[in-house]
C-alpha cells in the first residue's frame, strides 16, 4: 500500500511539473518588440558617434595638411630670405614636391580642394592654402591660431 501510494505522488508530481514547464513564462510580443527598439536606438547612437569622430579626424587631417604646407612656405622664405608679402615666382612648385620642403601635394580628405596663395609670401597669421570647405557644416573655420 505504501508502494502504490508513493508511485501515485511521484507520477502526479511528474504530471504537475510537465504542466509547469508548458506553462512556464516567456517573453511576450510586447516585450520582444520593446528589447527590439532598445537595441536599434543603441545602434544609431553609435552610429552617429561614429559619423562625429570620421568629420573630427578629417578636420584634423585637413589641419594638419595646411600646417605642413604653411610650415614649408615659412621654411622657405627664412632659407632664402624672403619677407611676408614677397612675390617669388613659381613658389608652389618651390615648397611643393619630391625632395622639397613638402613631398607631395596634399589632399582634403573630405573631398574639399586646397587654393594656394600663389606666387606670394603670407602675411604672418595667414595661410598660404585655404580649404574650400573652411566655413561648412564639414570644416570650422581654419585658422593660423588653431595650431
Amino acid at each position: 500500500m505504501k508502494l502504490a501510494s508513493r508511485l501515485r505522488r511521484v507520477s502526479t508530481l511528474r504530471g504537475a511539473r510537465r504542466i509547469h514547464n508548458t506553462l512556464a513564462p516567456a517573453m511576450t510580443l510586447l516585450e520582444l518588440t520593446i528589447v527590439i527598439l532598445m537595441l536599434l536606438t543603441l545602434i544609431g547612437i553609435l552610429a552617429i558617434g561614429a559619423r562625429t569622430w570620421k568629420k573630427g579626424t578629417d578636420r584634423s587631417v585637413c589641419i594638419m595638411n595646411l600646417q605642413a604646407v604653411q610650415k614649408g612656405v615659412r621654411s622657405y622664405a627664412n632659407l632664402y630670405g624672403y619677407e611676408p608679402g614677397a612675390s617669388v615666382a613659381g613658389l608652389e612648385g618651390q615648397v611643393i614636391g619630391s625632395g622639397r620642403f613638402v613631398e607631395r601635394v596634399p589632399l582634403c580628405p573630405s573631398a574639399g580642394v586646397y587654393a594656394s596663395g600663389g606666387d606670394v609670401v603670407p602675411a604672418l597669421g595667414s595661410l598660404y592654402f585655404n580649404c574650400s570647405l573652411a566655413g561648412t557644416g564639414d570644416h570650422q573655420p581654419v585658422s593660423y591660431q588653431d595650431w
